[in-house]
C-alpha cells in the first residue's frame, strides 16, 4: 500500500518524518513524500536545519485514491505552513471523506483543525494545542498515543518525538487493518 507523508517545503521535524517513513517501509508499504512544492523539503532538528528530502508528489496534483493512508509529521513550522495552503488542507480532508486512516504527531493536528475534521474526535498532541483542539470540537487527552475511531475513518495521534515508538507501532497496525 502507498502511504502519503505530507510536509511543507520547510519546517518538518526530521525524526517525525524519518521514523514513520522507516516504519512504513518495515511494514512492507511504500512511503511517498507529498509537499506543497516540487524539489526538496528542508527538515529541522527542533530549530536547527537538518537534512533535505526529495518530494515525490505535490498536493495540487496528488490523487488521494492512490494512497491507502496519510501521515502528518509535526514540527512547529510544518503544520502552520500546511494549514495556510488550501490544497494541503483539502488533501488532508479528502482522506477523512474517503474513510482512510490518518496518523498525526506533535503539532500536526493544527492542519487537522484547519481541515475541520476534529469535531467529535478524541486525540492527543503537543500539549500547547490542547485549547485549539477543544475549540475545534475535539477532545484532547494527554497520552503517548491515542486511536480514535469516529465515522468511517481512524485517527492515530501522538504527542512528541519521545512517543515515536508507540506511535509507529499503532499506526502500522491500524493501516494494515484498514488495508484488509
Amino acid at each position: 500500500m502507498k502511504i502519503a507523508l505530507l510536509a511543507a517545503s520547510e519546517g518538518v521535524e526530521q525524526v517525525e518524518l524519518t521514523e514513520p517513513w522507516q516504519a512504513v517501509k518495515d511494514a512492507g508499504d511504500v512511503p511517498s513524500l507529498v509537499s506543497t512544492e516540487r524539489g526538496d523539503i528542508q527538515a529541522f532538528h527542533h530549530l536547527d536545519r537538518a537534512d533535505t528530502f526529495r518530494v515525490d508528489d505535490i498536493v495540487g496534483e496528488a490523487d488521494v485514491a492512490e494512497y491507502g493512508a496519510l501521515i502528518l509529521p509535526g514540527g512547529v513550522a510544518n503544520p502552520d505552513a500546511l494549514r495556510m495552503n488550501e490544497q494541503a488542507v483539502q488533501f488532508v480532508k479528502s482522506f477523512f471523506e474517503a474513510g482512510k486512516p490518518v496518523a498525526a504527531i506533535c503539532h500536526a493536528p493544527w492542519t487537522l483543525i484547519e481541515a475541520g475534521v476534529l469535531r467529535g474526535r478524541t486525540l492527543t498532541s503537543w500539549p500547547s494545542l490542547r485549547t485549539d483542539i477543544r475549540n475545534a470540537g475535539g477532545d484532547w487527552v494527554d497520552e503517548p498515543v491515542h486511536i480514535c475511531r469516529a465515522g468511517r475513518s481512524v485517527l492515530v495521534t501522538s504527542r512528541k518525538p519521545d512517543d515515536l515508538e508507540v506511535f509507529t507501532s499503532a499506526f502500522t497496525k491500524e493501516f494494515a487493518f484498514a488495508a484488509l
